[in-house]
């Protein structure tokens, strides 16, 4: 279980399984670099940034889902903590960034998908709105991706969104976090910081 949460009435979290560049896009949005274990799944707490002058905190949760070399129960155990903690803190959480890599996770989601399986990046977009929480998926790595488009409306499509995905800009976010191009993301968290009254937030995004 998570307990380093700063007091904070606001906060933006990044989920998302790991090496889709959540530390990156935190590194981006913050303008200050976080240590990151080498392999995935050694980040076990959150990653959380918080401004002196200002009501709200912004939290990097460890990367789920598969990972080499660390044990079946550990990676749920993982998942696990990373649903308790936006359970518990769904109140305080504006907009729940998931990030994707726009290159796999078409082939992932088709992988994980069938009579017994939802892959875990679509249970966790339907999640965060269960709870409350508005999900915007920021879609990584779209640099190294050919035809966008066709790519995002796929996406669309296993979310349960009906493409075409620009109808979708305030849920659906191409950046590419490397080369800090998140522009598409900015506009969306603002949209949704807008919707709740805090655009004393727009400062951070």
């Amino acid at each position: 279980m998570f307990e380093s949460r700063p007091d904070r009435d606001a906060e933006v979290v990044l989920i998302g399984r790991s090496n889709v560049g959540k530390s990156t896009l935190m590194r981006e949005i913050t303008g200050h670099t976080f240590d990151t274990g080498q392999r995935p799944g050694v980040t076990r707490s959150p990653n959380h940034f918080d401004w002196a002058s200002a009501d709200f905190v912004i939290s990097d949760l460890p990367g789920f889902g598969f990972m080499k070399g660390v044990p079946e129960d550990v990676r749920e155990e993982i998942k696990t903590d990373v649903v308790q903690y936006v359970e518990r803190n769904a109140e305080h959480i504006l907009v729940g960034i998931l990030v994707v890599d726009g290159k796999s996770v078409i082939d992932i989601i088709d992988r994980h998908s069938g009579p017994d399986e939802i892959p875990h990046d679509v249970e966790m977009f339907h999640f965060l709105r269960e709870v409350g929480v508005e999900p915007v998926v920021a879609v990584n790595k779209m640099d190294k991706v050919d035809d966008k488009d066709a790519r995002l409306n796929e996406l669309c499509d296993r979310l349960g969104l009906h493409p075409p995905w620009q109808q979708w800009q305030e849920t659906i976010a191409p950046i590419s976090a490397k080369h800090g191009s998140t522009e598409p993301l900015n506009e969306a968290v603002r949209h949704h910081l807008h919707e709740v009254q805090r655009d004393d937030l727009f400062q951070f995004f």
